[in-house]
C-alpha cells in the first residue's frame, strides 16, 4: 500500500487556476466516492482551502499510475481538462507523507506558521472518516500529522506573530488606513476567516456588519462581536458608511462585479474603499481593482505581507523540520509493520 498525493497550491498555481479546483464540502463526499469506485484510491480524503486543492490516497498501484489517474479524476470532475504541467505536484512516500506533516504544522502555508490549515485538515479527514472513505493507513497517517502539529506548536515559537490569513488582511488594513478606531467594516460571509477577521478588526476598535447567506449565522457572529447583522442581499444598502469589506464567501461566482461596485462607489464621494478578497473561488471581479479610490486584494495579494511576517519565524523552521523528520520515520516504521502483519494473514 503506497500513501500519494497530488495537488496544487499558492506557490504552484495562481488563484485564477485554484478557484477552477475549489470544491464546497458539500461536493467533496461524492469526489471521494468515484476515487475510490474507480480503484484507485482504497483510501482518500480531499483538502479544500483558500490556498490548496490536495488529493491524499492509500492506494495499491504504483504511484506514477496513481498520480495519472488521481488528476484524471480530479480534473473531469471539476470540469477542466486543461495540461497542468507546472500548477500539479504528485508525491509518493516518504515525500507525500512528509507534506502532509509540513501543511499540518503551518510550514507549507501562505503565511508561515498559520493556525488555521490544522483546523482545516482536520475538517476534512473528520469528513472522509465519516463517509467511510478514510480507512486505516490514512487514519494513522492523519492522526500522527496532527499530533505532530500540536508537538510544533508545543515546542518552538513558529506561531508567534500575524500566523493566519484573517490576521494578515488585518494588518494591511491598519497599514492603509493607520488607525482602525472609527472604521467600518463589512464581512460578506460568516465564515471562519470572516469571523476571525472581524474579530481581529474589533479588537483593533473597528466596527463591524456582518452579512452572511444565512441571517441565523449572522445575526449570532454580530452579538458575539458586539457588531450588526444585515441580511446578505442588503449589504450595497450600507456601502455609503464602510471603508473595509472583506470578503469570504462560498460563492461559485461573483458576489459582486465591477459594474456593479462602480455604481455603488459613485456615491461615495472619492472616498477610498479597501476590499480584502480572501475567497476562492473569488468573491469580487478582478476588474474592480481598476475603478479609482478602490484597493483591492485577493488572497495571492497578501502574499508579500506575509513574507514580511515570516522572518521572525524562519529560525523555527530547522526545529519544526527535525521534529517532522523524526515523526514521519516513525510513522513508516509503523506502516511497515501493518503493511508486513496485513500480507502475513
Amino acid at each position: 500500500m503506497h500513501v500519494v498525493v497530488i495537488g496544487l497550491n499558492h506557490k504552484t498555481a495562481p488563484v485564477s487556476v485554484r478557484e477552477r479546483f475549489a470544491l464546497d464540502e458539500t461536493r467533496v463526499p461524492a469526489a471521494l466516492a468515484q476515487f475510490r469506485a474507480s480503484g484507485v484510491a482504497t483510501e482518500a480524503v480531499i483538502v479544500s482551502t483558500c490556498n490548496r486543492v490536495e488529493v491524499y490516497a492509500a492506494t495499491e498501484h504504483e504511484p506514477a499510475e496513481a498520480w495519472q489517474r488521481l488528476t484524471e479524476l480530479l480534473c473531469a470532475f471539476c470540469g477542466n481538462m486543461a495540461r497542468l504541467d507546472r500548477e500539479l505536484y504528485a508525491m509518493a512516500e516518504p515525500a507525500s507523507i512528509e507534506h502532509l506533516f509540513k501543511v499540518a504544522c503551518g510550514l507549507d502555508s501562505m503565511v508561515l506558521g498559520e493556525t488555521e490549515i490544522l483546523g482545516q485538515l482536520k475538517r476534512a479527514y473528520a469528513l472522509a472518516f465519516n463517509h467511510g472513505h478514510a480507512g486505516p493507513v490514512l487514519n494513522m497517517t492523519f492522526q500522527s500529522a496532527f499530533n505532530a502539529a500540536k508537538h510544533v506548536r508545543t515546542h518552538t515559537h513558529i506561531q508567534r506573530g500575524s500566523v493566519s490569513v484573517a490576521s494578515v488582511a488585518v494588518d494591511l488594513a491598519a497599514q492603509i488606513f493607520g488607525s482602525l478606531c472609527g472604521r467600518t467594516v463589512l464581512v460578506i460571509g460568516a465564515g471562519d476567516t470572516g469571523e476571525k477577521a472581524a474579530s481581529a478588526l474589533i479588537s483593533r476598535g473597528a466596527k463591524c456588519i456582518i452579512a452572511n447567506r444565512s441571517p441565523e449565522r449572522a445575526q449570532q457572529l454580530a452579538t458575539r462581536l458586539s457588531g450588526r447583522a444585515i441580511e446578505f442581499g442588503a449589504w450595497s444598502d450600507v456601502f455609503d458608511e464602510v471603508d473595509i469589506v472583506i470578503s469570504s464567501t462560498g460563492a461559485p461566482h461573483y458576489v459582486l462585479d465591477s459594474d456593479a461596485l462602480d455604481a455603488l462607489t459613485q456615491r461615495r464621494r472619492s472616498r477610498p474603499l479597501l476590499i480584502i478578497d480572501v475567497a476562492v473561488p473569488r468573491d469580487i471581479d478582478p476588474q474592480a481593482g481598476a475603478i479609482p479610490n478602490v484597493f483591492l486584494f485577493n488572497i495571492d495579494d497578501l502574499q508579500c505581507i506575509s513574507a514580511q511576517s515570516a522572518r521572525g519565524r524562519e529560525a523555527e523552521v530547522a526545529k519544526c523540520e527535525q521534529i517532522i523528520s523524526a515523526r514521519v520515520d516513525a510513522l513508516l516504521k509503523r506502516l511497515a509493520r501493518r503493511e508486513a502483519a496485513v500480507r502475513a494473514q
